[in-house]
Order: C-alpha cells, then sequence, then structure tokens
C-alpha cells in the first residue's frame, strides 16, 4: 500500500512539474504598462510593442475601417467615377468604348495583381523591382499587419495598392480615346505594368525602393512622393502622350468639331473624381491620423482653388467660363496636390492650387495646338504636366513641421525630386515606345477607318450607348438643324 502511495505520488510530481515547465515556456502576459504603451501606439497611428505580447496583434480597428474606407473611394474613382467622367468626354458613339476600356482594364489588372504585381511591387527584392515571394498573395493574411503600417491588415494594404494600379494605366485611355482597338489597349496595358508600373511603385514606395526617401535609408534618390505624383499621374501622363503620338490623330482632328457629347456626365464623373480622391490621397496616411487629416485639407483646398482660378482664367481669356473649365481644374488641382499633400502646409496647398490652374491650363490651351499632338481627352496636359509640377512643387514645400518624415530628406530635396522626375520621365517614354511597337506588330493598334467613323461602341462592342429617340442617333443629333457645339479653344475634350 505505501509503495503505491509512493508511486502515485511520484507520477503526480512529475506532471506538476511538466506543467511548470510548460507554463515557463509560455510567454507571459502583457504588462499594464505594455497594454497601456499599445493604446497609445494605436491612438498615435506609431510602432506597436514589438518585443512584449500584445493583446491586440492584429490591425487596430478604426485605422483598419478607415483603410477600408479609403480603398472603396479610390476603386469608386475609376469605376465609376473616370468611366463617367471620360465617357461624357468623347463623342456619343465612343462612349461605351472609354467605359469598356475602364472595365476591362480593371478586371485585368486585378488579376496580374494578384498573380504577381504586389509581389513585384512591394516584396524585398532589389532597389528597382520586388521578387515573387508574395506570388498569388502568399503570406497576405487579414490579421497580419506590417506589410504596410502598423495597425493596417495586411490584406487592405494590398487591396489599397491594388486600387492605384487599377486607376492608373486607366488614366492612359484618356489620350487615346475613340481610335484604339480594345484588344490592343488590354494588351498595352498588360505589358506597361511589368515595364512601368510594378517597377515605379516598387521604387518609390517599396522599403528598397531605389527612389523611396522616406522608407529607405540607402535610396539614392532620397525623393517624396505621398500618394502618387510619380508613381501615378507623370507615369500614365507621360506614356499617354508617348501612345497618342505613335497611335496618330483621329481622323478629322483639326479639321471637324469634337466636342464632349453630355458634359453632365463629365461633371458628375468629376464630382465623383474629387469625393474618390480622399481615400487616393488622405488614405495613404495608411490610419485615421493627423497626417490624414492634412492631407484631405490640403487636397480640399488644392483642388478647389485650381477649379475656380481655371474657369476664372477662361473668363478672362475666353469670355466665358465654362463647365469644362470648372471640371478640368478640378482634376488638375487634385494631381498637382497628389505627392504633396502629406508633406505641405495649408499655404503650401494654396500655392499648388494656383499652379495646378495655370500651367496646366497653359499646357492645354496653347502647348497642345502648338506640337499638335492629338491628346483626346488632356491626359498628358493634366496628368503629365500636373504630376511633373506637382513632384517638382514637393520639393519645394515640403514641411518637416506637418509630417517628421521631411526632416530626414529635407536637404537636397529639390534635386532628389529632380532625379525622380527625370527617372519616371525616362522609363514611361522609353517603354512606352517599345510597348506600342510590340502591340502593333501583334495586334496593330487602329481599328480601320470606317470602324472609327462609325465609332467603337457597336463595331468592338456590339452596343449603343445611347438607343431610340433620347439624345440623338449614333450618327448625330436627330434633328439636322441641331449645329454642333464647340468646346473652348485648346480643349477638344479635356483631361
Amino acid at each position: 500500500m505505501k509503495k503505491a502511495f509512493l508511486i502515485c505520488s511520484l507520477l503526480l510530481g512529475m506532471l506538476g512539474s511538466s506543467f511548470d515547465l510548460a507554463g515557463a515556456d509560455s510567454a507571459p502576459a502583457p504588462t499594464v504598462e505594455t497594454r497601456l504603451a499599445d493604446l497609445e501606439a494605436y491612438v498615435n497611428n506609431s510602432a506597436r510593442q514589438t518585443n512584449a505580447t500584445s493583446n491586440i496583434p492584429g490591425p487596430g480597428p478604426g485605422h483598419n475601417a478607415w483603410q477600408m474606407t479609403s480603398t472603396a473611394l479610390v476603386l469608386f474613382m475609376t469605376l465609376p467615377g473616370l468611366a463617367l467622367f471620360y465617357g461624357g468626354l468623347v463623342r456619343r458613339k465612343n462612349v461605351l468604348s472609354v467605359m469598356a476600356q475602364c472595365l476591362g482594364i480593371g478586371g485585368m489588372v486585378t488579376i496580374l495583381w494578384w498573380a504577381c504585381g504586389y509581389s513585384l511591387s512591394f516584396s524585398a527584392g532589389n532597389a528597382f523591382i520586388g521578387d515573387f515571394a508574395n506570388k498569388m498573395f502568399q503570406g497576405v493574411e487579414p490579421g497580419k499587419v506590417g506589410a504596410g503600417y502598423y495597425w493596417i491588415s495586411d490584406s487592405m494594404w494590398a487591396m489599397f495598392q491594388l486600387t492605384f494600379a487599377i486607376i492608373t494605366p486607366a488614366l492612359i485611355v484618356g489620350a487615346i480615346a475613340e481610335r484604339m482597338k480594345f484588344s490592343a489597349v488590354l494588351l498595352f496595358i498588360a505589358l506597361w505594368m511589368f515595364l512601368v508600373y510594378f517597377p515605379l511603385a516598387h521604387m518609390v514606395w517599396s522599403t528598397t525602393g531605389f527612389m523611396c526617401g522616406a522608407l529607405n535609408p540607402n535610396a539614392a534618390i532620397k525623393a517624396l512622393d505621398f500618394a502618387g505624383g510619380t508613381v501615378v499621374h507623370m507615369s500614365s501622363g507621360w506614356s499617354a502622350l508617348v501612345l497618342c503620338i505613335i497611335l496618330g490623330k483621329r481622323i478629322g482632328f483639326g479639321k471637324e468639331p469634337m466636342p464632349p457629347h453630355s458634359m453632365v456626365l463629365c461633371m458628375v464623373g468629376t464630382g465623383m473624381l474629387w469625393v474618390g480622391w480622399y481615400g487616393f490621397n488622405a488614405g495613404s496616411a495608411l490610419g485615421a491620423d493627423a497626417i490624414a487629416s492634412n492631407a484631405f485639407t490640403t487636397t480640399t483646398l488644392a483642388a478647389a482653388t485650381a477649379g475656380f482660378l481655371w474657369g476664372m482664367i477662361e473668363y478672362f481669356h475666353r469670355g466665358k467660363p465654362s463647365v469644362l473649365g470648372f471640371c478640368s481644374g478640378i482634376v488638375a488641382g487634385l494631381v498637382v496636390i497628389t505627392p504633396a499633400c502629406g508633406f505641405v502646409n495649408t499655404s503650401g496647398a494654396m500655392i499648388i492650387g494656383v499652379g495646378a490652374a495655370v500651367i496646366p491650363y497653359f499646357a492645354i490651351a496653347k502647348l497642345k495646338s502648338w506640337l499638335g499632338y492629338d491628346d483626346a481627352l488632356d491626359t498628358f496636359g493634366v496628368h503629365g504636366v500636373g504630376g511633373t509640377l506637382g513632384a517638382l512643387l514637393t520639393g519645394f514645400l515640403a514641411d518637416e513641421r506637418v509630417n517628421p518624415v521631411v526632416t530626414g530628406v529635407k536637404d537636397g530635396l529639390v534635386m532628389n525630386q529632380i532625379k525622380a522626375i527625370l527617372v519616371t520621365l525616362l522609363l514611361s517614354v522609353v517603354a512606352t515606345t517599345i510597348i506600342a511597337f510590340i502591340v502593333k506588330a501583334i495586334l496593330g493598334l487602329r481599328p480601320s477607318e470606317d470602324v472609327e467613323t462609325v465609332g467603337l461602341d457597336l463595331a468592338e462592342h456590339g452596343e449603343e450607348g445611347y438607343t431610340g429617340s433620347v439624345g440623338g442617333s449614333l450618327h448625330g443629333h436627330s434633328g439636322a438643324t441641331h449645329k454642333p457645339v464647340l468646346a473652348p479653344v485648346g480643349q477638344k475634350q479635356t483631361v
């Protein structure tokens, strides 16, 4: 009996020791101090406790909610914002072709992004391009954080950046509207993403990027781009210029009027773009913090100022302020403030608003006619010229009191912004030229003259934007006595 009791006691003791050892191996519960530090980090949208167990290891609900909202807003910019904006600016026989291009690009880029685009843009790789570590979203999980920022889900970071990847190539559509085959557009954009967008996104926004002054202390060019002056607007704008020159002018360009068929759609699209741009700019703060509030404020000031001044310039220049002019100015203001919105103060935003009205207006009203290129909806005039202007002004106006990131790169920032502009311009122009001739050799770029004359809607998509008597027939106004209304000089369409 005593032996049995001793054996049982020994076994219980061994089990107790095992439990003690297991407890010793488990991480200690977070202290009140570490929990308070986590809470302070969450409120300030700063780094959480990294060497202690956290009760909130995943996304922070408030910051993540803003990121989800911002992601939806940026997608809203393309569908339906950009589709309506561009759709209203073309002739009625091509309205659906522009919308189909926006829809097709949205779907195709999403597939590319999942397959390898996200990985090539944001995995470590080298200074110029990522690797395939995150192909097919490997390692991208909704409960993990850190890929984008401290308190937002890795999945939301990937989705937020996807919406940027969708709208950037869709902007190019504006320059080649009404005269490029749908199949050629898709092939061109697919190649362009690999040769231009993915490398630029990596160089400017990746922690190992060649031009990421904000995050990479070893960056060769320590430039700043808060939300896409170089990555989005310069790349699409300069590529659009090259592509429209290679493609050639629309049939009848310069000989017959080509006014927007619906300024109502254009104005509605402009409003959607402005609202969506808050996700674009303020969302790039990656949290609902003071920097996001600054980006929201500067975005509003620049857009409103540029829109009003553009209309007033038209008023004095041509005698009438057009809705087209107000819309053009608003979008130009949004474009130029984009790279600077999280780095400049309100005075800087007002300066940018003035510049956004004057410089792109000159590019559209004068430069375009001097050089004679057919940028159908003025993508280059607003996004190419505006994006370049915004990147440059960021160097002059960035304020370390607005964003502490500026402190570490302030010295030499203007020169670094110029270097980043030159790299972006060179990559966009050279790559676009190569891609355009590849697509031309494989598929051809333009439809036949008959198709272009009748319109791309019926020939390429088998549909009409307007049927019956509303808005007239596909081939013109229903009344023979109606005269076409000319768009403002220098703005056959716009943006």
